[in-house]
């Protein structure tokens, strides 16, 4: 993928990205089935550091065996702490790599569904998680991201936004058969100025993409 540092070209190239990423997780969402948990992962690189979100979604065959993994006291409800062990149990899977060295990944908030609406297949639980970067020479770097949270029954989805700051740039995205490895090459450069447009773009393809979850897409239009 080839950056343009102009202010219209960003805007273009965002939109390519943001519309990528809605043809894929149209394909996805149409596939998935009663018996896959669909795991949704967004990664937005940016100068200070790197932020996480992670929907999951299980089908109707699921449903009941994921909330049995959150629910533990079996009460019929899922309590703050459970949700909080069941969100922490899930970034545990997570391997997040920068250049070759681990980086931890915490969980900073998180919003889990109703139950009657994870047993009709339509409860997403949505993860988030800020992470900060190490100090990164001015230059090209890989970031590998790698979600092994029940291996056996989902179907993964992987994309990166578009950096709010010009100070880094997506060059390319590379993924494995399932989706569940995502390498992003990217490169550092001087300078710090958020871009209005693709800051638009990357929220509209972030809120996009949750709502894929929910429905299929009915359009999309760049102008």
């Amino acid at each position: 993928m080839t950056t343009v540092r102009s202010s219209h070209g960003s805007s273009r190239a965002a939109c390519v990205l943001v519309l990528t990423m809605v043809i894929v997780g149209v394909a996805e969402v149409s596939a998935h089935r009663r018996d896959e948990y669909l795991q949704a992962a967004r990664l937005a690189i940016e100068p200070a550091g790197l932020e996480i979100e992670l929907d999951l979604t299980p089908g109707i065959a699921l449903a009941e065996a994921i909330i049995g993994d959150i629910d533990r006291n079996r009460d019929g409800s899922l309590s703050p702490d459970e949700q909080q062990a069941y969100g922490s149990l899930v970034l545990d899977a997570l391997q997040l790599e920068v250049d070759g060295r681990p980086i931890p990944v915490q969980l900073l908030t998180s919003d889990f569904p109703d139950i009657e609406a994870m047993k009709r297949g339509e409860g997403t639980i949505r993860l988030h998680s800020a992470v900060t970067l190490p100090p990164l020479p001015i230059g090209t770097h890989q970031l590998l991201f790698r979600n092994r949270h029940h291996p056996d029954r989902s179907v993964y989805l992987a994309n990166a936004l578009v950096p709010q700051s010009d100070q880094v740039a997506v060059t390319a995205q590379l993924r494995d058969r399932d989706q569940s490895e995502l390498t992003i090459e990217f490169s550092t450069r001087p300078g710090a100025r958020i871009s209005t447009p693709v800051w638009l773009w990357t929220i509209a393809g972030a809120v996009g993409l949750a709502g894929l979850l929910r429905r299929r897409a009915r359009g999309f239009r760049c102008v």
